[in-house]
C-alpha cells in the first residue's frame, strides 16, 4: 500500500466517525455495527461460519429468507418492490441425472473476500472473526464489490429507506449484504436468524475454530463443500450435499 492510500484510508476512517451520529430516518441512526462491547474488538480465537445441508433443504420452503427479511427490515421482493434480499433459495439440476437440490445462498463470508480487495475505500472489511460487512459512512457506492462477489450476494440500495430498524441501519447509495446477523452475534447470541426459522435444521451456525461446536463436528463427520471452491477464497459459508 502506497504512502497516499494508507493517509486516504487514515483520512476516510476519521470522516466516518465524525459521521456516525447522523440520523438517515426518524429513530434511526448511520452506525457502523460494534463488535461486541465498545471497548472490546471481535476476536480472531473464533470464525464464524454456516453448514447448510441441502439433503435437508426442503424445495419451495423459504423460512430462512422470511426470517432474514424480517430480522433486517427488509420487504419482500414481490411485485414492484426491489429491495435488497440478504438470502436467496437457488435450485439446481444435474443434466445427466436429473437429481434436483435447494439450497440458501447468501454472502459466503470469505476468508480472502475479493469485495474487500476491490473496495476503494476501505468500506468492503473483514472482522477478525471472519465476518465481512460494509462500512455505509464511507461506501461511495462504485459497485465494484458487487462486479468482483461471485456469488452475487451483494445489493445496492437505490432508493430512499423508511422504517428501518436499529439493529440494521440502511443507507440510499450504498451496497449491502448478509451479516451473519453480527448484531446478534455481538450481543452473545448463538445462533443466525435464517438458521433458527429453519424448519429441519439444515442450518448450523456456529464457531469454524471450535473444534467441539457443532458446526465443526458436523463438519468433520461428513465433511462439507465450499461455492466455487477452485477460486480458493476459504468460505465460511458451508455445503453438504452438492457435487465435491
Amino acid at each position: 500500500m502506497s504512502h497516499f492510500d494508507s493517509y486516504r484510508r487514515r483520512l476516510l476512517g476519521a470522516a466516518s466517525a465524525t459521521l456516525a451520529g447522523l440520523t438517515i430516518a426518524p429513530g434511526v441512526l448511520l452506525q457502523t455495527v460494534q463488535a461486541k462491547a465498545d471497548n472490546e474488538a471481535a476476536s480472531s480465537q473464533q470464525r464464524w461460519g454456516l453448514l447448510i445441508d441441502t439433503n435437508l433443504c426442503e424445495p419451495g420452503c423459504d423460512k430462512c429468507v422470511t426470517a432474514c427479511n424480517q430480522e433486517h427490515g427488509l420487504r419482500p421482493l414481490h411485485g414492484p418492490e426491489t429491495d435488497a434480499q440478504w438470502i436467496r433459495k437457488v435450485s439446481l439440476k444435474h443434466k445427466q441425472s436429473g437429481h434436483e437440490l435447494h439450497m440458501p445462498v447468501m454472502c459466503q463470508h470469505c476468508g480472502e473476500p475479493p469485495c474487500v480487495d476491490v473496495c476503494p475505500t476501505g468500506a468492503s472489511f473483514k472482522r477478525a472473526d471472519g465476518i465481512v460487512l460494509v462500512d455505509r459512512h464511507i461506501c461511495i457506492g462504485c459497485r465494484y464489490c458487487m462486479m468482483a462477489c461471485p456469488y452475487k450476494a451483494r445489493s445496492f440500495v437505490h432508493e430512499k429507506l423508511t422504517d428501518q430498524l436499529p439493529r440494521a441501519p440502511r443507507g440510499k447509495g450504498t451496497v449491502e449484504a448478509c451479516t451473519l446477523c453480527v448484531h446478534r452475534i455481538d450481543r452473545g447470541d448463538d445462533n443466525t436468524a435464517c438458521s433458527e426459522a429453519c424448519p429441519n435444521t439444515a442450518m448450523t451456525f456456529g464457531d469454524l475454530k471450535d473444534p467441539a461446536s457443532e458446526i465443526s463436528q458436523k463438519l468433520a463427520q461428513l465433511g462439507g463443500q465450499e461455492l466455487r471452491k477452485k477460486l480458493k477464497l476459504d468460505t465460511g459459508v458451508r455445503y453438504q450435499g452438492i457435487p465435491a
